[in-house]
């Protein structure tokens, strides 16, 4: 892997975090029990990432 690539990826990884860590706490605001914040922040860093790696294998 180049370095550009390995950046990118670190910054992907990075993004994803703060959504999932958003997600969390803002389910976990709205009521929810913690193991179900944890799952919604999960959920949306695993499509964060799912989007990304899919954004990247189009421009491949």
């Amino acid at each position: 892997m180049s370095p550009m690539q390995i950046l990118s990826l670190l910054l992907a990884l990075s993004i994803a975090l703060n959504i999932a860590v958003s997600a969390g706490l803002l389910a976990r605001g709205c009521g929810v029990s913690v193991p179900q914040a944890v799952l919604t922040g999960a959920g949306a860093a695993a499509t964060g990432l799912g989007i990304y790696f899919a954004a990247v294998a189009a421009y491949s």
